[in-house]
C-alpha cells in the first residue's frame, strides 16, 4: 500500500532558473518516506533504526514553483534480511509525473554502528504493508 505526502513547494525550493532545485527533489521523498516508516513500524521499532542505504532518482519533468504542491507517494518493494526496498513517486497536484525513485532503508544496530537482521515483528510488519491492497 503506498502512502502519499502533499508537500507546498516553498520559494526556498527553487534555484536561479526559478524550476525546484534536484536536491530539493530527494527532500520531498525523503518527507514521504519518514511518515512511511513511521505508519509502517507504529509500535513495533524504532524508526531512528533504520537508515538511508541508497537513493536513485530518475527526474521526468521539471518542477517550478508556480506547481504549487507536489503528491509524493512511497510504497514497500521488497523485504531483505535486513533492509527494505522503496518505490517512490512524485507527481504534480494534476497527477503528472515529476519523479521516480528507488530507495533502500537498512536496519541498523546502534551499539555496533553495522546493519543488523530485522527481528521477526518488523518483518511482519512489512509484511502486512506488502499485503495491504
Amino acid at each position: 500500500m503506498a502512502h502519499e505526502k502533499r508537500v507546498e513547494i516553498r520559494w526556498r525550493d527553487v534555484d536561479a532558473y526559478l524550476h525546484v532545485n534536484n536536491a530539493v527533489y530527494a527532500t520531498y521523498l525523503e518527507e514521504c518516506r519518514d511518515e512511511w516508516i513511521d505508519r509502517a513500524l507504529e509500535g513495533v521499532s524504532d524508526t531512528w533504526d533504520f537508515v538511508l542505504a541508497r537513493v536513485a532518482i530518475d527526474f521526468r519533468r521539471e518542477l517550478r514553483l508556480e506547481d504549487d504542491e507536489v503528491v509524493v507517494s512511497c510504497s514497500l518493494a521488497r523485504i531483505g534480511n535486513s533492509s527494505v526496498g522503496l518505490r517512490e513517486q512524485i507527481r504534480t497536484r494534476e497527477g503528472e509525473l515529476a519523479a521516480e525513485s528507488e530507495a533502500v532503508l537498512v536496519a541498523r544496530d546502534r551499539e555496533a554502528g553495522r546493519s543488523r537482521p530485522l527481528t521477526d515483528t518488523e518483518r511482519a510488519a512489512f509484511e502486512r504493508v506488502l499485503d495491504a491492497p
